[in-house]
């Protein structure tokens, strides 16, 4: 079965697509989705628009689309319900409850989860952002008594895409330093690392997962080879187990789930919400 899902917001849609696939993805085994996203639906032309994109839709699949919608004004959701399709509010489903609960009424504020008015949670990302990109890759050690986090391992296996996740979503200062062909045979913590062993991650892989995405960067070449990854990855598994480091298999892991794991295992607190 395909289907087709349509996120739709006032704002950037980051809140409808992370809620919308989350549900969806308990459906992938029987239906096969097509995601769109329309972003800034913040006036009645575009609500319009966007309205007749979905009912277009709907007439070429023979099957109402799915829209996972976060619009926050009644006057534009009221458009968005015209469409011929499923809708599923995620704001108006839940601030109802909310309104009745707590006794005052909602401000129907747009943008307000994605807002910058709070103006430290905005200089604490930007900061754990630059951070992560002049820490990456071990492009140098001297900083690491600032960061929170020093995640280690092979070259390619997710240490950069976890370090700005963590960054960017929870303000965590993270740095990532990778093992080399250089640090073979028998690797060992350089002065920089050793020093901040408290704050190590071990990052692995399996070395076909490995092989192939270092075949897609530099193909049939040494760093890409089979048997050079299955080496690196015995060599840096065998320093996590005697350094007595912790760390994580990344092969069948999002990056999400590596950031909020790895948080939760050396019990790192998140700056910002």
């Amino acid at each position: 079965m395909k289907r087709t899902v349509f996120f739709i917001s006032d704002r950037t849609g980051i809140t409808s697509e992370m809620l919308g696939q989350s549900l969806t993805s308990q459906f992938e085994d029987e239906v096969e989705f097509t995601y769109h996203t329309i972003p800034f639906v913040d006036d009645i032309d575009k609500a319009n628009a966007a309205v007749s994109r979905i009912n277009q839709t709907a007439i070429r699949d023979g099957f109402k689309p799915i829209v996972f919608e976060t619009i926050v004004k009644p006057d534009i959701r009221n458009i968005i319900t015209t469409a011929n399709a499923l809708l599923v509010d995620f704001f108006h489903t839940y601030i109802g409850p909310l309104e009745q609960e707590l006794g005052v009424h909602s401000s129907f504020r747009v943008g307000k989860s994605h807002s910058t008015d709070d103006r430290q949670a905005y200089d604490t990302r930007m900061s754990a952002v630059n951070f992560a990109l002049n820490n990456d890759d071990g492009a140098t050690t001297k900083h690491y008594d600032q960061a929170d986090i020093i995640l280690v391992g092979p070259s390619r296996c997710g240490k950069t895409p976890t370090s700005l996740y963590m960054a960017m979503q929870f303000g965590i200062f993270a740095a990532n330093y990778p093992f080399t062909d250089e640090d073979l045979p028998n690797i060992k913590l350089k002065p920089g690392l050793a020093q901040n062993k408290h704050k190590l991650y071990g990052l692995t892989i399996d070395p076909m997962q490995l092989h192939e995405i270092r075949n897609k960067r530099r193909p049939n070449s040494k760093y890409a080879a089979l048997n050079q990854c299955m080496l690196e990855i015995r060599e840096v598994e065998a320093l996590y187990r005697r350094e007595k480091i912790p760390f994580i298999d990344t092969t069948s892991r999002s990056v999400e789930e590596l950031a909020v794991k790895i948080m939760a295992d050396k019990e790192i607190q998140r700056r910002i919400f």
